[in-house]
C-alpha cells in the first residue's frame, strides 16, 4: 500500500472507486496516484470489511510486531513439533519418528521434550572452541592424510558431551567430523539421541544427517516449476497451485526415475528434464487409429528421448 497519503484520502478514492463512475486508471489520474495504489487500496478495503479473503490491516500490523529481528532461530519449533507429531500418533501409534535438523533445532527444550515422548533426533550443533579442542586430534589426524594425498581427508569420533554454561539438563551423544580440506580444518558436530550400536557415527553423519542436505535439494527443485507462483488473491487459490506444483513435481519425479534409469539424465534436476524432455518444439497430427509426434531432425535429444519412450513401455 502506498505511503504519504492521510486514512481520509484513502477511504475517500475507495468509496469513488466503488461507485465505477470513472475507470480506475483515469480516476487515479484524476486523483494524482497510480492506478496500482488505487487498486490495492480498493483490495484491502474489501479484505477489512470481510468481502474477500486476505489479511486484514490489523493483521498485518500485527505479524510487523511479531517479526523481529531478535527471535531465536527455533522460536515455535517444538509446538509445531509437538503437533505434527500428535496428528502422526494418532494415525500410527507405535510408527518410529526422528526428527533430523541443522543447529537452528538444536535447544534443550526441543531436545529434553524428543526424549521423554520417544522421538529420536539428530541435530546439527555450532562448533566452538570447546567441541574443537574435543577433537583436536581427530583433527591433526586428518590434516597429516590431507598431506599425504591432497585430498579431503575425514576422521570420525563421538563423545558424550555437556554444556559448561548448563543450557543442557544432561549429557548427550555428540557425532563428530574431524575434516581437513584445501589446506583447513572443517569439523563439523551433531548431537543425537540414536545408539551406537544402532547407527556408528560414520554412518549416522554421512546417511542420516547429511541426507537432510539431499531432502532441502529436492525441496528447491520444485521452484523451477511453479511452486512460487502464489499471488492470487485468495489462500484457497495459492494453495491449489501448490497442490499441482507438489503433482507436477512427483510426476517428473516418476519419469526421472522410470523412463531415465540407466541413461545420462538419471540424476538431473528437474528443470533439466523440463527443458531438454517436456518443453519442447514438435508437431502433433492425430488420427483416428494413432497419434504422429513430428520432432525437428536437428533434436540434440532424440536418443534419449527414445530410450524413457523404450523404458516406459516396459
Amino acid at each position: 500500500m502506498a505511503k504519504g497519503h492521510p486514512p481520509e484520502f484513502r477511504q475517500r478514492a475507495v468509496e469513488l472507486a466503488r461507485r465505477r463512475e470513472k475507470s480506475l486508471r483515469q480516476l487515479a489520474a484524476d486523483l494524482g496516484i497510480s492506478d496500482q495504489s488505487l487498486s490495492n487500496w480498493v483490495k484491502q478495503a474489501d479484505i477489512d470489511e470481510g468481502r474477500r479473503e486476505g489479511l486484514t490491516t490489523e493483521e498485518r500490523a500485527e505479524l510487523v510486531r511479531l517479526r523481529r529481528a531478535n527471535r531465536d532461530a527455533s522460536a515455535g519449533s517444538l509446538t509445531e513439533i509437538q503437533r505434527i507429531v500428535g496428528q502422526i500418533r494418532a494415525r500410527w501409534p507405535e510408527v518410529k519418528i526422528t526428527l533430523r535438523g541443522d543447529s537452528g533445532f538444536c535447544r534443550d527444550d526441543l531436545m529434553d521434550w524428543c526424549e521423554q515422548h520417544q522421538v529420536d533426533y539428530a541435530f546439527g550443533m555450532a562448533r566452538n572452541k570447546r567441541l574443537e579442542a574435543i577433537v583436536a586430534e581427530g583433527l591433526e589426524q586428518a590434516r597429516q592424510q590431507w598431506e599425504q594425498t591432497h585430498k579431503p581427508a575425514r576422521v570420525f569420533l563421538e563423545f558424550e558431551h555437556e554444556t559448561v554454561s548448563g543450557t543442557w539438563s544432561r549429557r548427550r551423544r555428540v557425532v563428530a567430523k574431524a575434516e581437513h580440506i584445501d589446506g583447513k580444518s572443517n569439523p563439523r558436530f551433531v548431537v543425537t539421541s540414536l545408539r551406537p550400536q544402532d547407527w556408528a557415527a560414520q554412518r549416522l553423519y554421512e546417511e542420516l544427517y547429511c541426507a537432510r542436505g539431499d531432502m532441502e535439494n529436492r525441496i528447491k527443485e520444485q521452484l523451477t516449476l511453479f511452486v512460487e507462483r502464489v499471488s492470487a488473491q485468495t489462500m484457497r487459490a495459492n494453495q491449489l497451485r501448490l497442490y499441482l506444483s507438489a503433482m507436477a513435481y512427483l510426476l517428473v519425479c516418476g519419469l526421472r526415475r522410470l523412463g531415465l534409469r540407466a541413461t545420462e539424465m538419471a540424476t538431473a534436476q528437474v528443470a533439466t528434464i523440463r527443458t531438454r524432455l517436456l518443453k519442447i518444439g514438435a508437431q502433433v497430427r492425430i488420427t483416428a487409429r494413432k497419434i504422429w509426434i513430428s520432432m525437428a531432425s536437428a533434436y540434440p535429444w532424440r536418443g534419449l528421448y527414445q530410450a524413457v519412450w523404450a523404458n516406459l513401455r516396459c
